[in-house]
């Protein structure tokens, strides 16, 4: 196996993804559709608007239409819901997407779960949720899709091996574990009470890492030769720390040294990858690809509206 194929190049998957989206929205173009994505973004969370304007960047450069609209972390929970309620409404807005996390004092829940089905590009409400656990047709959570797509453009064999995914999120974790399954995969869940974590993962033959905890996964947690997906996203900000994750690693130093911080994962990284059969990088692994899926999934939305 050589240097290209042992590293799962997320960003190659989701260039893949976004021609073929692309594609689609010039057929759906050429009958008159033009897909429509509506962001609710409260308060002035700085992450929260470089990934809003990060998607609105991309649905404008594959011809969609992006909408944002942006509410005062004061707002209250009933003028969130009235606007939801607008937008499940209007029959030009395919897609609502309300931007995690909310300010302290909105519910969350019950604002995903106000969203119509039919228009849940994350796919968190309650029905598309269900619709993923009995393997019917639906509108997946873009991350976990999004690694599906990777796994299976890149060759990776699913059914009959054993799976580990470290996070039990309703995001990543879940939904995670739901695809695997439905793919045949023998699955295992562990989380922050599982005893020994190192004993189980090392059962693995493909890892998914979503805990969130930076440089949790070390090569005492991987079987030699596994597959591992990294799904953590972590600014390090101190010189000593990258000095650390990335040990006679001189393109890291430098791109701390130029922007004050590098990414990591919740694997260590430089520690596992000779580890691994083949391992996602950070960042270029599965960040691109949950952008492209929410794409995907807008236009899938779009197409589903419309009875195509």
């Amino acid at each position: 196996m050589n240097e290209n194929e042992h590293i799962l190049d997320g960003s190659r998957c989701a260039a893949e993804i976004r021609g073929e989206v692309a594609a689609e929205v010039a057929a759906l173009g050429a009958r008159g559709i033009v897909p429509r994505l509506d962001v609710v973004l409260v308060g002035e969370d700085p992450a929260s608007q470089v990934y809003v304007g990060s998607k609105a960047r991309t649905l404008a450069g594959l011809g969609m239409i992006s909408e944002t609209h942006l509410l005062a972390a004061t707002t209250p929970q009933s003028e969130l819901e009235a606007l939801v309620d607008r937008l499940n409404d209007d029959a030009d807005v395919d897609g609502i997407l309300i931007q995690l996390p909310l300010p302290p004092g909105l519910d969350a829940a019950a604002l995903l779960g106000r969203v119509d089905p039919a228009k849940d590009v994350d796919g968190f409400h309650p029905y598309n949720v269900g619709l993923l656990q009995q393997g019917r047709p639906g509108l997946r959570p873009c991350t976990p899709a999004g690694i599906m797509e990777m796994l299976n453009r890149s060759g990776v064999d699913i059914a009959g091996r054993r799976a580990v995914v470290v996070g039990r999120s309703g995001i990543v974790g879940k939904p995670m574990a739901m695809l695997l399954l439905h793919a045949n995969a023998t699955v295992t869940v562990c989380h922050s009470r599982t005893r020994d974590l190192a004993s189980v993962t090392r059962q693995a033959e493909i890892l998914v890492a979503a805990v969130g905890v930076r440089s949790l996964i070390g090569p005492d947690h991987v079987a030699k030769g596994a597959v591992v997906v990294d799904v953590g996203m972590h600014r390090v900000t101190d010189r000593a720390t990258v000095r650390a994750l990335y040990p006679d690693n001189p393109k890291k130093m430098a791109a701390f040294e130029k922007k004050g911080a590098v990414l990591a994962g919740d694997v260590d990284f430089a520690a596992v990858e000779p580890k691994a059969g083949r391992i996602t990088p950070v960042p270029g692994g599965v960040g691109p690809l949950t952008i492209v899926m929410l794409m995907a999934n807008t236009v899938k939305a779009a197409r589903a509206r419309r009875g195509l």
